[in-house]
């Protein structure tokens, strides 16, 4: 009788697991760090087990911010940046950042409520048909009917997320399967079999592609954000020094090969330099490494790299011919066939005749700027890469602030450069500055935005403040939207709709409503000494640096021109 009440003891002390437990226990399965979430209705039952969960919760103040800062932190780290939102407005809020991650294949496990299942499809409040509207922009999305699926559900979302191309996942949780209770589920495999990613390279493939460098005279590496994406920095390095082939990056790809490597010719595309979009224009092999051709890198299709023989290394089929035709195909992770490609070894041909060429175009336009009695944003760029010894994070908003930090920055190492590339997203650049820093802790991070960019997430100052993050937040502060105004001026004859702002806040008070001490600054001497001062603290400082503001972005491909068409070299 005794045996049998201890029995009933122990049987009453089990906790009951919900929905909720269960997403809990296989965030921590998967050794999930952070949360970037934001509470509502949808998800209380959800937040109710956060409340005695050991991963981190990071609270945005707007649902926009916490996508953003999650993309952040995935660039950094490499791991799935983990977003909760609420159903309705919450779920919308972040179809922006679902968009962006796809566009530029960033690893996300993204979380919305939903309203009850009795109610689904009755526009009961705060309802969204999320997937409708997020079918085009996730890897791959679903709802959860079955409690019992939550644990093999999420165990494949973080495979699909990180496997292959990777990309944003979406899953919508119904409030009344997070809330039912339900008995421990057994562990259970991952079952797809329609989703194979293919990583080893095809040998014949290889053969062909080195035979191809060792008969060119002119061969080109043009390497994408596919590189960092799987850590093949090393290998492409290897293999560029091997062959001596130049390198040529696009914006997403900077880092992956260093740039002060004598290989390494600069970016390319509609703000690149003179060099590397004309290594591009004159090459007779392009060996594309994990880019995807698209329209601001390439130009006007019928001039680029017109007598190249092109070859194209991506994890993603798709990609492979969808813009560009090409002649060598190669479906694989980049690391794999990189590595492949050095044991290959070959018979190198001789390149010096085209590298002394790619060195003098580079000596004769490089990027410059006029110096005057106004602060110049390259010059910033200049002082923060001496400053910070080209170790920083730097990430990014959108616009001419943008090309002027990957044209100055020279950045010697992967994932160091977090910036929004595909869909060109205002307001990226201070959320996910977050979640770089909460990435790599240790890190210098500059979050460098344009005054209209800055406005979009500004009250993310509050999460940096509350989590004491020591980001540098650098504005480029030129009183415009300084692309569009620079468009307007060179292709609508300098009508200025609605590119210059009446009216802006004083960002330095803005800053110090929030808790962290802001600079105004207007000259080049003010510039060197307070970013001396502030880049030796770790505590966050916003820096308003009122830059020139006619000032535009060199050199430029205009719409329809091609890669050899520039405007705006050094005289």
């Amino acid at each position: 009788m005794l045996q049998e009440t201890a029995f009933e003891n122990t049987k009453a002390q089990v906790k009951p697991l919900t929905g909720a437990d269960l997403l809990l226990q296989a965030l921590e399965k998967e050794n999930v760090e952070f949360i970037f979430g934001y509470p509502g209705g949808a998800v209380l039952p959800i937040y109710d087990r956060i409340y005695d969960s050991k991963i981190f919760h990071v609270l945005p103040r707007h649902e926009q911010g916490g996508i953003h800062a999650a993309e952040g932190y995935a660039r950094i780290s490499g791991k799935p940046g983990v977003v909760i939102a609420t159903s309705g407005p919450g779920a919308t809020n972040i179809v922006t950042g679902l968009a962006d991650a796809m566009m530029d294949s960033l690893p996300l496990v993204v979380f919305t409520g939903q309203v009850a299942t009795g109610v689904i499809g009755t526009d009961a409040f705060q309802e969204a048909d999320i997937l409708g509207i997020t079918t085009p922009i996730t890897k791959y999305n679903c709802q959860v009917r079955n409690l019992e699926d939550i644990p093999r559900i999420i165990k494949e979302a973080f495979y699909i997320a990180t496997s292959g191309r990777p990309g944003p996942i979406l899953i919508d949780i119904p409030k009344d399967i997070a809330a039912t209770i339900s008995d421990v589920p057994a562990e259970q495999d991952i079952e797809l079999p329609g989703y194979q990613p293919k990583t080893q390279p095809n040998y014949l493939q290889i053969r062909k592609l080195t035979e191809a460098v060792s008969a060119a005279k002119k061969p080109v590496i043009l390497a994408g954000a596919g590189v960092n994406f799987a850590k093949a920095s090393a290998e492409l390095l290897e293999y560029a020094e091997q062959q001596q082939i130049p390198v040529v990056h696009t914006l997403l790809g900077l880092g992956g090969f260093p740039a002060d490597n004598k290989l390494f010719v600069g970016m390319g595309g509609m703000h690149g330099c003179y060099a590397a979009n004309m290594a591009l224009y004159e090459a007779d092999l392009l060996i594309n490494v994990g880019a995807r051709f698209d329209d601001r890198l390439t130009g006007n299709l019928v001039h680029f790299a017109p007598n190249a023989i092109k070859a194209h290394i991506d994890i993603d089929p798709a990609e492979i011919g969808k813009i560009i035709p090409t002649k060598i195909p190669i479906v694989a992770d980049a690391k794999e066939a990189l590595t492949m490609l050095i044991k290959q070894k070959g018979l190198q041909s001789d390149h010096k005749e085209w590298l002394e060429k790619i060195e003098n175009w580079k000596n004769e336009y490089p990027y410059y700027y006029k110096e005057s009695d106004l602060l110049k944003p390259q010059q910033v760029l200049e002082m923060l890469f001496e400053k910070t010894k080209g170790e920083a994070i730097v990430t990014t908003d959108v616009g001419q602030h943008q090309m002027w930090a990957a044209q100055y920055y020279h950045f010697k190492e992967s994932n160091r450069w977090v910036t929004s590339g595909g869909l060109g997203t205002m307001g990226f650049g201070l959320p996910s500055s977050i979640g770089a820093q909460l990435a790599d802790p240790k890190a210098t991070v500059l979050a460098i935005s344009g005054d209209g960019g800055f406005q979009m997430c500004s009250q993310e100052l509050a999460l940096i403040r509350e989590l004491n993050l020591p980001i540098k937040i650098i504005i480029f502060n030129n009183r415009a939207l300084g692309m569009v105004r620079q468009w307007q001026e060179i292709f609508y004859e300098s009508r200025f709709s609605h590119s210059k702002e009446s009216y802006q806040p004083s960002f330095v008070a803005l800053a110090e409503a929030y808790g962290i001490k802001g600079y105004q600054i207007t000259s080049v001497d003010e510039a060197a000494n307070i970013l001396d001062e502030v880049l030796a603290i770790r505590e966050p400082v916003l820096l308003d640096f009122r830059i020139d503001p006619d000032e535009n972005v060199y050199p430029m491909i205009a719409p329809g021109k091609g890669l050899h068409e520039m405007v705006g070299m050094k005289p």
